[in-house]
């Protein structure tokens, strides 16, 4: 028997005699984010002794004035054997009361790291505030600029995903304004083809990602996986797409701004107007309110006329080159207050908008104008990364980076809860297993019974995507009839049959794109030219799940080397473009660099249709613990051990336990910390 003292803020708490105290560990915590930050939580009660009523202030007895506050957690400790075992904290559940008397007082230990569930909450990507340092302007000099970018040096980018317009090539053609990214020197309609500037939009770093849920925690990541030379995880950047197609701002416009540069031309009364407002001096007076819009130019603007902050006059899609609007009659009245917006996509030029006040008072009758003379709605705003951040939990953000990468995590020098000073290493899996320390606890098994089963009582293990519902990646399914770079893991035994049990799946809350590299059909040839196309089968703008992408840039230069495209700097201009950004799933496009990618499946690469990129997710972070686990020869060991406390106090879960000069890895662990019993499940090593 080992002896148990537990302290509540330095003061040591009386135990019933026969009150137990387990320890569970397990390697699936370690793999869970989830839940790998909880290594201990005990619920147990202590009797309502003397001592303990004083720690607890008597919290049954609520007139008590400045009695125990058992809202928040307190400091905790527990030692073995008068040694330090565990710190953590300790929260007051309740009093158990018999006969009207305090009885006994429940309480939980937390170990000394707490869940990251339970730290982050509900909380969503968008409310990591320290991205603000990357917000940028959106519009197509910025876009042109981070379209070109080197992602090695910038942590924004602007890869060549499209959300709406499908991009193609075709040389020798004078097709107008469209997706054709063939370039074509000269001017006029026919010669604005090319991507559009507005069609693409930012991607950032995930690094930068993991570096903000730091922050806004108070925690840190080792460097050990999240590191500037780990490639793999350092290359990888999100897409910005928060709404189906355009950007939108907070507002909900893709574009938009406040009419303003209002000048009197025609004053025949006093009225007042500053540079955005029109303000209602004396209704008495006014016959009417009208606006009036023109231009030379026909693409689409919506417009919104606010009284006191209410719309009052709206229309959506205006095409017509000259147009007018009246203010209802019933509204205008003294002090009333008009305002003019207008969103629409692209920078549209206005020969003139107008406010024309009537008047009939004293003899005044005649009209105030108010014109901006030539006015451009520019298409720029300040792109949010808050606002633009897809929508997804920080805690799913998390989870899906350590499935994708088959991570573990622990706690390394961790006060009373996760904290600036606690650092979270985090490993492979195989990296993690790596590096160990064996015991020999042979001389601790209890003889008498233990039990050996399968180790595992699945047929199959399948990774895959949640979300590939995307054109071209739907469309693989429905060919082939898997999940575009979906692995289905799965062994026979000797005979060829399919092996007994159920299916697990490993399933990532991400997009996953399938690329598509252009056909140049005039010249009947490949281009060296990658493109996104994030609709669905209907070729509808659509939003799914964050995606995930590898940026590599293309120069004249590089090998192979850029195909010149058209970049649509607005609606009426163009320019040609010989290094640009294309997305892609591999980490670079020759596999003899390096054959990472994050498929599961080794699938024909889009770019060089070949099977060469064979570091898949699964082969590079699955491969050797999922194949050793299907292995015949394997199998989960039970035990039960009565381990000293030199054993219990040093070894971690990446260790080995050696039995009769048999090499185990822990799979689970239990300890009863009184009676130092340990029920353990241990994996044979092949």
């Amino acid at each position: 028997m080992q002896n148990i003292e537990l302290y509540i803020e330095g003061q040591r708490l009386d135990l019933f005699e026969d009150e137990s105290v387990s320890l569970t560990q397990t390697i699936k915590n370690a793999r869970d984010v989830a839940k790998v930050f909880t290594n201990f939580t005990q619920t147990f009660n202590v009797p309502a002794s003397k001592t303990n009523n004083k720690i607890f202030k008597h919290f049954y007895n609520f007139d008590i004035v400045n009695g125990f506050d058992a809202r928040t957690k307190k400091s905790g400790t527990i030692e073995l054997n008068s040694f330090p075992f565990k710190d953590g904290k300790i929260k007051l559940e309740g009093v158990s009361l018999k006969e009207n008397q305090a009885h006994s007082y429940k309480i939980t230990f937390f170990g000394k790291a707490v869940n990251l569930k339970d730290l982050v909450g509900d909380d969503k990507l968008n409310q990591l505030s320290s991205l603000s340092v990357f917000d940028l302007d959106y519009k197509s000099s910025t876009v042109k600029s981070k379209l070109q970018a080197d992602p090695a040096t910038n942590d924004i980018i602007a890869p060549l995903i499209t959300h709406t317009e499908r991009l193609y090539y075709k040389s020798s053609t004078n097709t107008g304004t469209d997706g054709n990214l063939w370039y074509h020197t000269g001017s006029g309609q026919v010669h604005e083809h090319g991507v559009l500037w507005s069609e693409l939009k930012y991607a950032i770093r995930v690094s930068k990602i993991v570096a903000a849920i730091g922050i806004r925690y108070g925690i840190s990541f080792s460097d050990d996986f999240f590191n500037t030379s780990n490639a793999s995880f350092h290359n990888l950047f999100l897409w910005l797409h928060r709404k189906k197609g355009n950007v939108e701002n907070a507002g909900g416009l893709a574009f938009s701004n406040i009419v303003n540069g209002w000048a009197n031309v025609s004053k025949v009364k006093s009225s007042i107007i500053n540079t955005t407002t029109l303000k209602i001096d004396n209704s008495n007076s006014v016959l009417s309110v009208g606006l009036g819009i023109n231009r030379t130019e026909t693409h689409p603007f919506d417009i919104v006329i606010k009284r006191n902050g209410q719309t009052v006059v709206s229309a959506t899609g205006v095409t017509a080159q000259n147009s007018s609007y009246a203010i209802p009659a019933a509204l205008i009245t003294t002090g009333a207050e008009f305002t003019v917006s207008l969103s629409y996509a692209q920078t549209l030029n206005f020969t003139n908008i107008r406010w024309s006040v009537a008047y009939a008072d004293e003899g005044l009758g005649g009209t105030d104008t108010f014109d901006t003379g030539i006015y451009q709605a520019t298409s720029d705003f300040e792109f949010v990364i808050t606002q633009q951040v897809p929508e997804i939990k920080v805690i799913d953000f998390l989870t899906g980076l350590f499935k994708m990468f088959n991570l573990v995590a622990y706690v390394e020098q961790a006060d009373f809860g996760l904290s600036s000073g606690d650092v979270i290493v985090v490993k492979t899996l195989d990296s993690f297993y790596s590096s160990y320390s064996s015991y020999d606890i042979s001389s601790f098994i209890d003889v008498s019974k233990s039990q050996v089963n399968l180790a595992l009582p699945y047929r199959e293990i399948v990774f895959k995507y949640e979300d590939t519902n995307t054109l071209l990646s739907a469309k693989h399914e429905q060919l082939f009839n898997y999940q575009w770079a979906a692995e289905d893991y799965r062994q026979t035994d000797e005979d060829g049959n399919n092996l007994d049990g159920g299916s697990y799946n490993v399933k990532l809350p991400f997009s996953h794109l399938k690329y598509e590299r252009l056909y140049d059909s005039i010249a009947s040839a490949n281009t060296n030219i990658q493109v996104g196309y994030n609709v669905d089968d209907n070729q509808e703008p659509y939003i799914g799940k964050p995606v995930l992408f590898y940026p590599i840039r293309l120069t004249s230069s590089t090998t192979p080397a850029s195909t010149s495209i058209s970049f649509r700097d607005d609606l009426s201009s163009h320019s040609e473009l010989t290094n640009y950004i294309i997305p892609s799933n591999s980490i670079v496009l020759d596999p003899s660099v390096s054959s990472d990618n994050i498929n599961f499946k080794n699938e024909l690469n889009e770019f060089t249709g070949n099977t060469d990129f064979t570091n898949t997710l699964f082969q590079k972070y699955y491969s050797s613990y999922i194949t050793n686990i299907f292995n015949s020869k394997n199998r989960l060991t039970k035990v039960t051990a009565y381990l000293p406390l030199k054993i219990l106090l040093n070894f971690t879960l990446a260790d080995r336990f050696d039995i009769n000069g048999q090499r185990y890895k822990i799979n689970s662990i239990k300890t009863n910390l009184k009676t130092g019993k340990s029920d353990i499940e241990l994996l044979n090593e092949l």
